[in-house]
This record gives structure tokens, C-alpha cells and sequence, in this order.
């Protein structure tokens, strides 16, 4: 076992510990102020943190990865909209990465049952028939995290309940993200941009 995976396993329950109580905290006032529904509301949250923003809106992309209260990809063209292409990205990448070791931590912790039951049944029944032959789910995970069009959120929780290791699953996390994230990032925001011009 490296030196990496014995600090992570020494760690990993002071990790989850401290990923549990940001979440719940960010998400209560979150949720009171509007923050994760109403772009507004978080442009005005955001630059009222100033040379926080950039914490504030990892933090914010963490939450919503842990608890999907608003679609991933709402969230990456928010960035983009606030902190321009280069920022928004780079900034949307670090606020997902984290908030899926996060995922993958608590289910890892908490088991089957919390999985099944935040992940919805048919979600549950579909995927973990992969879970019989981790190899093959290895795989799976692997090729849908890079693909925009998945399930990412719930699929990190799945990962936490298989035999997945957490280097390997955050090595695939960090490498596999960032072509769905620029996808949505840059994608979903011409698409937007081009909305408001036709409007005008």
C-alpha cells in the first residue's frame, strides 16, 4: 500500500466527517436564500463574497454534487456566465471533483440502503447489477464519467458501495471530468447566449 492510500485511509473519516458538515450547513442556507435554484440570487450571493467568490462557488458545485438539488450542467454554465470560459471551467471542474470524493466517502460510510434510497430504485436496479463483476463495473464507471450525458452525481455514489479503491476512483474522477464539464461549461452557454440574443 503507497504512502497516498495510507494517508487517505488514516484520514478518510476526519474527510467525511468535515465533507458531511459543509454540506448540510451550505446546503440549509443555500436552499433558504435561493442560492442553488435562481441564477440571480447566486450572482448576487457571489459578488457580494468578492475575492471569496471563487470558494464560495466551489463549494456551492460541491453541495450540488452531494445533494442534486439543481442539474450539474445549470451549475457549470453559471460559472461560466460569473467568471468568464477560462475561470468558470477551472473553477466548475475543482467545485465537481471534490464534491464526488465527497459522494463516493459518504456512501462508502453509510452503505446499500442510503445508496438505493438517494439514488431512486430504477437508478439502483439498473447499475448495480455491474456491481457483481467490479471489473466490468470499473469500466463502466469509467466510460460514462467522461461522456456528458451521464448520471454522474448518483454515479459516485454507486462507485462508494463497490470495491472500487478511492485512488483509483479519483484518479478517474480527475482525468474522465473534464470533457463533460467543458462540454456542458461551453456548450450549454452558447446555447444560452444565443437564447438572450434572439430575445433582445
Amino acid at each position: 500500500m503507497d504512502k497516498f492510500t495510507l494517508l487517505l485511509d488514516k484520514y478518510k473519516k476526519w474527510i467525511l466527517y468535515v465533507c458531511t458538515a459543509v454540506v448540510i450547513v451550505a446546503t440549509v442556507y443555500g436552499y433558504q436564500n435561493g442560492i442553488f435554484t435562481d441564477q440571480e440570487k447566486m450572482t448576487a450571493f457571489l459578488s457580494q463574497c468578492g475575492i471569496l467568490a471563487p470558494v464560495m462557488f466551489v463549494l456551492i458545485q460541491a453541495v450540488q454534487v452531494v445533494l442534486p438539488i439543481l442539474p450539474g450542467a445549470v451549475g457549470c454554465v453559471y460559472g461560466v456566465v460569473f467568471f468568464g470560459a477560462v475561470k468558470g471551467f477551472i473553477f466548475n471542474y475543482i467545485g465537481i471533483c471534490i464534491g464526488s470524493v465527497c459522494a463516493f466517502l459518504i456512501a462508502r460510510h453509510l452503505g446499500h440502503d442510503f445508496v438505493q434510497k438517494i439514488t431512486g430504485g430504477k437508478f439502483y436496479e439498473k447499475y448495480s447489477r455491474f456491481l457483481k463483476k467490479e471489473n466490468r463495473f470499473e469500466k463502466l464507471f469509467a466510460l460514462l464519467i467522461f461522456l456528458p450525458v451521464a448520471p454522474d452525481d448518483f454515479l459516485c455514489y454507486l462507485a462508494g458501495i463497490s470495491e472500487m479503491p478511492l485512488k483509483r476512483f479519483t484518479l478517474i474522477i480527475l482525468l474522465g471530468k473534464p470533457l463533460a464539464i467543458f462540454a456542458y461549461s461551453m456548450g450549454l452557454n452558447q446555447i444560452f447566449q444565443t437564447v438572450i440574443g434572439l430575445m433582445a
